[in-house]
């Protein structure tokens, strides 16, 4: 696996269980300084407990500007400024569109695609003035890409998510920012086991692999996109689903 470009401070939302975990461990096993933000703040610091003298925790509320604002300083004052955002902040529930109340969905969107949405207008500006480049990798969904029966406003929220990767991509190319998007498929974290257990034994049986991926096996391709082996890639969308999403 090739190391994060130039051993960049790394921020990771969401990085109190699940995927964003798992891509705060990566980036720490390497040997990079890593900033674990998330709503919970007792998750938060035992993802930095498994490696505290790399990775600092610090609470944030991706759907609160004011909070994500709050991030950025703490982060700016004790730790630097970031080469490298992830956001992998995420939350759903799985259910009919018609059952779904404006508040579920406000809620969806907020954490979902809003929440990328502050992280960037946060971190971007420290990051261009910084001059040095940089690597934002925002973790969408495959539900975003080819739909998902009971997860329509999530998947719309995903999608948004790839739009906003495209476009950021465009607009950030001339500073020597790539902005690239991992989507996975059904992934063994506390998100996917709290759906109905029907719902989770069909999607299994879906994927190629009859299984579902493993929370460092979607870390990786979030490394990759961070590394300068990924130096000239911007504007993708990568899926890790065994196979399960297979879009051209």
């Amino acid at each position: 696996m090739n190391s994060p470009s130039q051993s960049r401070l790394a921020v990771v939302t969401g990085a109190g269980s699940g995927i964003g975990r798992a891509i705060a461990l990566a980036f720490a096993a390497r040997g990079h300084r890593v900033v674990a933000a998330d709503l919970d703040e007792a998750a938060a610091a035992a993802t930095a407990g498994q490696q505290p003298d790399l990775i600092t925790a610090l609470p944030v509320d991706v759907a609160d500007p004011a909070r994500v604002e709050a991030l950025r300083d703490r982060t700016h004052r004790e730790a630097g400024v970031p080469g490298i955002v992830v956001n992998a902040a995420g939350w759903d529930r799985t259910d009919q569109f018609l059952n779904a109340t404006p508040e579920f969905a406000a809620k969806v969107v907020a954490i979902n695609y809003l929440g990328p949405v502050h992280v960037c207008s946060a971190f971007l500006p420290g990051m261009i003035e910084a001059g040095s480049g940089g690597r934002v990798v925002n973790v969408a969904s495959d539900a975003g890409r080819v739909g998902s029966a009971g997860e329509s406003i999530y998947a719309g929220a995903k999608g948004g998510v790839i739009a906003l990767t495209k476009s950021l991509a465009r607009e950030m190319a001339r500073h020597q920012i790539t902005v690239n998007c991992v989507c996975p498929g059904p992934t063994d974290t506390p998100l996917f086991h709290a759906q109905p257990e029907k719902l989770k034994e069909a999607l299994v049986k879906a994927i190629p692999f009859r299984r579902l991926a493993r929370p460092g096996e979607v870390a990786a391709p979030v490394l990759f996109f961070a590394s300068d082996a990924a130096s000239f890639i911007t504007g993708q969308v990568i899926s890790v689903s065994g196979g399960l999403t297979m879009a051209g």
